[in-house]
């Protein structure tokens, strides 16, 4: 039976991000993939784009691998707020902040690249793909888990398991921890678009009647278009052709981006809140979409997983160096889990809230609200706080986070 100090499943932006992290540790780490990144079934690295928070970028700066996605980076200098039919508006400005930019918007196709580009080099990472984890027995040392590999099954054992295979996860399932999942009965259109004019740095978040609409700015001068529907509305815009969309887009948005001029291929995901009662059971530790799965309002989801995945790095990196690190592996993870309770339920609380908000039908709530974003537009003390929600709410950030290596 071979063994490992760490087994990673899921190699997903989080997963990879992780296994990255643990680089120049003396940990053996064992990352299990099932699908090759650059595969065009691999759902971790498609077309969608992720707005990186400012703390979410300088993490990828101090593992080095930045440089290479920046190029690629669309710099977010201006956010606009809007709620439609209505005269609340806000607006913030990363100048005023003291920043170059709120966050950088990058296909997630370029995150995945350039993090396997990375972990080719790594020698204490090796990589089982396509591989794919049937199932997980927890024991107090350590966990045992069965992995199958070209139709074969192989039992491996580790003094941690991390989950970071989604939403879904399977090592999840395995070790017990139950997760609550809240439909929001939204369907999300992506797509990249373009329109009569380029676009200067400048986002905007637009809620509807049927639910939050996201024009992020692009490489290129278009704009990634994250669309939150009903399911039924949903597959009324799929089918619609280029110019039947655009106007519909348009309808929706309004003429702040001018007119929509090319619309590209269009892709629907099913929107929901998952979270799991849970991050550690025994040495099972979860990270990212398998420990809370968000609504893309704010685009918060992947800066969360990230930060999870940056200060259980930290973590695990603390005991490298004992002598039995298998020993101290469950109090680790303990830690792990207080040090993140704070920065999960407030991230959870504050996406979940603006869906709720800005969807809600109830008498005057329409009124409350717009006098609420006007406010906000006139107070630079709540355009501080909410420039820093990008970095989280956990107090004290990772290291990596900070631009300072593990130990």
């Amino acid at each position: 039976m071979k063994e490992w100090d760490v087994v990673i499943v899921g190699g997903g932006m989080v997963g990879a991000s992780f296994a990255l992290a643990l680089r120049n540790t003396s940990l053996r780490v064992l990352l299990i993939e099932s699908v090759p990144p650059h595969s065009a079934n691999q759902p971790s690295f498609d077309e969608r784009t992720t707005a990186l928070g400012n703390g979410s970028r300088q993490i990828f700066e101090t593992l080095g691998v930045w440089p290479a996605m920046s190029a690629e980076a669309s710099p977010i200098r201006s956010i606009h707020v809007s709620d439609a039919g209505r005269f609340g508006v806000a607006r913030l400005d990363a100048r005023e902040q003291g920043v170059p930019a709120f966050g950088y918007v990058v296909p997630n196709r370029v995150i995945g690249r350039v993090l396997w580009q990375a972990l080719r080099d790594v020698s204490n990472v090796t990589v089982a793909m396509p591989a794919q984890l049937k199932g997980a027995t927890l024991r107090d040392d350590g966990v045992l888990l069965d992995v199958v590999t070209g139709g074969m099954t192989e039992r491996v054992r580790t003094a941690v398991a991390v989950a970071a295979d989604g939403a879904g996860s399977v090592l999840r399932a395995s070790a017990g921890i139950d997760a609550a999942v809240e439909d929001y009965e939204q369907v999300a259109i992506v797509v990249n678009a373009a329109t009569e004019k380029p676009n200067t740095g400048e986002a905007f978040e637009r809620f509807t009647s049927s639910g939050p609409l996201a024009v992020l700015p692009v490489t290129g001068g278009g704009y990634a278009v994250v669309w939150a529907v009903s399911p039924a509305r949903a597959a009324e815009l799929v089918a619609l052709d280029e110019a039947g969309f655009a106007a519909e887009l348009l309808n929706a948005f309004g003429w702040r981006a001018g007119r929509w001029t090319r619309i590209g291929q269009r892709n629907s995901y099913p929107l929901a809140l998952t979270r799991a009662e849970e991050t550690v059971a025994g040495r099972v530790v979860l990270i990212g979409n398998a420990a809370q799965a968000l609504h893309p309002v704010a685009g918060q989801g992947f800066n969360l997983g990230l930060r999870d995945a940056a200060t259980l790095a930290e973590m695990l990196a603390s005991g490298a160096n004992n002598a039995d690190f298998s020993f101290g592996a469950g109090e680790l993870l303990e830690k792990f889990a207080a040090w993140r309770a704070e920065d999960r339920k407030g991230v959870t609380r504050f996406t979940d809230g603006l869906v709720k908000l800005f969807g809600s039908e109830l008498p005057g709530i329409g009124l409350v609200r717009n006098f609420g974003l006007l406010l906000f537009d006139l107070s630079p003390a709540a355009k501080r706080a909410l420039s820093r929600v990008s970095w989280g709410f956990a107090g004290r950030m990772p290291r990596l986070a900070r631009g300072l290596p593990l130990e």
